[in-house]
């Protein structure tokens, strides 16, 4: 008998103990919690911390309320001037009315990433249906970017989620039209660097020429600088000789006869055949220089 009690008093505190356990429940800081009694929403709990429900009838079902990533697959969409373009984007998203969301969507973060994803790609064709190609890569994209998060935030109001932003990572052309742009875009680019080559070849021929011409002038300018220069030396040369000429006539003639003899005679190998008696001569026949 008392085994008997000992085990029905264990199982009433297990018991016991597994209701007080079902009776608490935590939300944490980046959660929201959505309490349903007998399948039904009663309540919604932002706040973090501990909680009370009634156990085996009312359930918790506990939402991150963190920013989430609906990264959606490359869509192919046609533009303005009815070209293909693949365009790869993503949306961010998080739960702003945890009841609406879990009505619409289950409480499932990849039926509402994929209910998003369609949205935005329905959005996208609409807005590249709209614009050129030039356009939706360049000159218009963060337009589209901002009429993209406004369309989207209001439809996805109905999910329970509001979109913190919407971005579009890549845009390319099919791999068949790709290939085929960017070959035009190769040919363009060498096009566009031949032309850019003959530029360069021009000019530098050009400087090339001004530099020459410019040598040119500076070598002449230089050798006629050159030319005064020599020509003034060598008339204060004579004039300095003809000022000696005329202080000491026969000094003059000496030192020119001696400056003579050294020139001829400076090799050691000169032989001149000459007349005894010629003017040439002069100085070694006579000690006073005369005739």
């Amino acid at each position: 008998m008392n085994s008997s009690k000992s085990i029905i008093v264990l199982i009433v505190v297990v018991l016991l103990a597994l209701l007080a356990s079902g009776s608490f429940f935590i939300v944490q800081q980046n959660q929201v919690a959505l309490l349903l009694r007998l399948g039904k929403i009663e309540d919604v709990s932002n706040e973090p911390g501990l909680h009370f429900k009634l156990p085996l009838v009312q359930k918790v079902l506990l939402f991150d309320r963190r920013i989430q990533t609906a990264d959606a697959q490359p869509q192919r969409f046609l533009t303005a001037e009815k070209k293909f373009v693949v365009v790869d984007s993503y949306v961010k998203w998080r739960i702003s009315d945890a009841a609406q969301y879990y009505r619409s969507t289950g409480g499932s973060i990849l039926t509402t990433s994929r209910l998003l994803a369609e949205q935005v790609n329905t959005a996208l064709r609409n807005e590249f249906g709209k614009r050129t190609i030039q356009e939706v890569i360049s000159g218009e994209r963060s337009a589209i970017m901002e009429t993209l998060a406004k369309n989207a935030d209001d439809k996805a109001s109905n999910l329970g989620v509001e979109i913190v932003d919407v971005r579009v990572k890549q845009i390319d052309f099919p791999e068949r039209v790709s290939n085929s742009v960017y070959e035009r875009m190769r040919s363009e680019r060498e096009r566009v660097a031949k032309e850019w080559r003959a530029q360069g070849a021009e000019a530098a021929e050009r400087i090339q020429a001004d530099a020459d011409r410019q040598r040119t002038e500076i070598l002449a300018q230089a050798y006629r600088e050159a030319e005064i220069l020599r020509g003034e030396g060598d008339a204060k040369a004579a004039e300095t000789y003809a000022k000696a000429f005329d202080t000491d006539p026969e000094f003059y003639a000496f030192w020119r006869s001696l400056t003579a003899y050294r020139d001829i005679f400076d090799d050691g190998g000169s032989v001149m055949v000459l007349d005894p008696d010629s003017e040439f001569f002069r100085y070694f026949s006579n000690r006073k220089g005369g005739g």
